[in-house]
């Protein structure tokens, strides 16, 4: 990755990427006076893994292998990326679903791979499915999009009911045998529901989860109160945990509410770090700044 300077990377952030906001919530209007702290790094429960605090989430509203992010077209997203990196984010949360693997792949062109941690996520389906596609080809194709012999986290999307483990064994054998060769470091699953959540948090094949958390009960499997007892245990089980949907899915970003949800994720959600969809450099160093304070 070529080395850019901080004045350039806000020169042509300003200029390209300040007016893209979520959802037209003027964030990207907001130029916070960034003080240059750097993200900082935590242990991943016992993943094995150490990474940075926020990932660069990809994936606002994400569907049909695009998202907010990957709208604003390479360039953007490239220079969104690098400046990422460049305030300590070397975390790149990333699913198929979005389609924001290739977009990763050449934003981290040229650094060693052992800088980055790459998460990316697989949509599933029952085997009898006409849909289903053999878990050691979708592994291929990832490689190949983001461009990496390995992925440091591979998550089953999006589980909407208990009892995946079953539903979904194949999945479960198959991303074994890739952890087993030295595709994966480590597995999980991403949750939309309760019970998928509480089966993850027990079961001994997980290593990574990823959870909906913020105080406003926003797009979430339960209260927060109930979430965080859930991810209470997965942490004591050693689960590494993500929190996700901070922001309420992007509905909560006035500034005190930001104030709010970042404060609620570093003193009482029960997670190591936080995946941020940020769509622009201005909205980036604003979370950044919010978080860190409170490390």
């Amino acid at each position: 990755m070529e080395k850019i300077s901080r004045r350039k990377f806000i020169l042509t952030g300003t200029v390209g990427l300040a007016g893209l906001s979520i959802a037209g919530k003027g964030l990207g209007n907001v130029f916070s006076r960034s003080n240059n702290v750097m993200v900082d790094k935590v242990k991943f429960g016992n993943s094995g893994l150490t990474v940075s605090r926020i990932a660069m989430g990809t994936g606002t509203v994400g569907t049909n292998r695009a998202s907010n992010q990957t709208r604003l077209g390479m360039e953007n997203f490239v220079k969104l990326a690098q400046h990422a990196y460049e305030r300590g984010i070397n975390f790149f949360d990333m699913a198929d679903l979005y389609g924001s693997m290739p977009y990763v792949a050449e934003s981290i062109k040229g650094l060693p791979r052992e800088n980055v941690t790459l998460l990316t996520k697989l949509w599933t389906y029952e085997q009898s499915s006409d849909r289903f596609e053999p878990v050691p080809q979708v592994l291929d194709r990832f490689r190949k999009e983001a461009n990496t012999d390995y992925f440091d986290v591979i998550l089953m999307h999006c589980m909407q009911r208990g009892n995946w483990s079953e539903t979904r064994k194949v999945y479960l054998d198959e991303l074994s045998k890739a952890k087993q060769n030295g595709i994966v470091k480590a597995v999980g699953v991403s949750c939309h529901n309760l019970d998928a959540l509480a089966e993850a948090a027990d079961s001994p094949w997980v290593d990574v989860i990823m959870a909906r958390i913020n105080p406003f009960t926003k797009h979430m499997d339960g209260s927060p109160d109930e979430v965080n007892a859930v991810l209470a245990k997965a942490v004591q089980n050693g689960k590494g945990v993500i929190g996700m949907k901070i922001f309420g899915q992007g509905e909560n970003t006035s500034d005190p509410e930001r104030e709010q949800s970042v404060e609620f994720a570093m003193k009482q959600a029960n997670i190591h770090c936080m995946t941020l969809g940020c769509e622009s450099i201005a909205q980036m160093d604003d979370s950044i700044d919010k978080v860190m304070r409170f490390v």
